[in-house]
């Protein structure tokens, strides 16, 4: 799955685990911030584009325990997009971002082909 919900409880597996097989964007995002909800699609056009090269965990805040991820992470606002590698927090963005700049991250960090 390229998109897809994490929780508190499945976080290990689906984003720790995972991004030592192929990078992984979590975007920490609330329904009630009008940021969250402009980024969203963005994200997904460019893992769309991507064609599973990387993954997208939405993370939302306000279910459950899912604040503590946030507070774990440090997230001082939202949305704030965190990029895992092989286990590891490799770069991070707060609020919204254009799709050329969501892109302009993920090459900075990891070695991604461009979208057709």
């Amino acid at each position: 799955m390229t998109v897809f919900t994490t929780s508190l409880e499945t976080f290990e597996q689906d984003v720790v685990q995972a991004s030592r097989q192929r990078p992984i964007l979590v975007d920490f995002w609330a329904e009630w911030c009008s940021p969250c909800l402009v980024i969203a699609p963005i994200l997904e056009s460019v893992m769309a584009d991507l064609a599973g090269a990387a993954g997208l965990a939405k993370l939302e805040v306000d279910e459950g325990e899912n604040m503590k991820l946030a507070g774990h992470y440090r997230v001082r606002g939202f949305p704030t997009v965190i990029l895992f590698v092989d286990g590891e927090e490799r770069g991070r963005f707060s609020g919204a971002r254009s799709r050329s700049q969501v892109l302009s991250f993920l090459r900075e960090h990891v070695d991604i082909a461009d979208p057709v």
